[in-house]
C-alpha cells in the first residue's frame, strides 16, 4: 500500500461495533494507516465488547468513546459506517472522502452466554470485514 489511509469507523454510540472495528484495524491493517472510531452520540465502551476482543488477543481498553466532531475532519479519507443511523446522519467532510456501509446489527440486550455469543458473532463479522478491507487497500 503506497499511501497512508486515514479511516474512520462511525457508529451511533461508539461503544461496540466501531470500537471493535478500530481494534481489528489497528491490528490487521498496515501500520501506516491512521485509524479512528467515533459516534454520533457516543457513550462508553461496552464491557462485553472489551471481553470478546480480549478473547482474540486484542486489547481495546485504551480506546475511548468519542464524538465524530472530535476527529480531525481534514484527516479522514475513508469513512465506514457500521449502523443505519450513522449512515443516514454521516457528517459532511470538508473534502471528498470515500464512504462504505457495513450493515452490522447492534448486539442484543441479552444477558448471560447468549448475550456473549451475540457479541462474539458481531466481533467475528467485523474481523472478516476488516480483513477484506485490508486486501482491497493493498491492491
Amino acid at each position: 500500500m503506497n499511501r497512508i489511509h486515514k479511516i474512520l469507523f462511525l457508529c451511533t454510540g461508539n461503544s461496540v461495533r466501531s470500537q471493535m472495528a478500530e481494534g481489528f484495524a489497528r491490528n490487521i491493517l498496515p501500520k501506516n494507516c491512521k485509524i479512528y472510531s467515533a459516534g454520533m452520540t457516543p457513550s462508553c465502551i461496552h464491557p462485553s465488547a472489551i471481553k470478546v476482543m480480549e478473547e482474540v488477543g486484542i486489547d481495546i481498553t485504551h480506546q475511548q468513546s468519542k464524538k465524530v466532531s472530535e476527529i480531525p475532519a481534514n484527516d479522514i479519507d475513508y469513512v465506514i459506517t457500521l449502523c443505519g443511523d450513522a449512515r443516514n446522519q454521516c457528517p459532511v467532510f470538508p473534502r471528498m472522502v470515500a464512504k462504505e456501509h457495513w450493515p452490522i446489527d447492534a448486539p442484543l440486550a441479552v444477558q448471560g452466554e447468549d448475550g456473549m455469543n451475540n457479541f462474539r458473532s458481531i466481533r467475528d463479522e467485523i474481523k472478516t470485514r476488516v480483513e477484506e478491507l485490508a486486501k482491497r487497500l493493498s491492491m
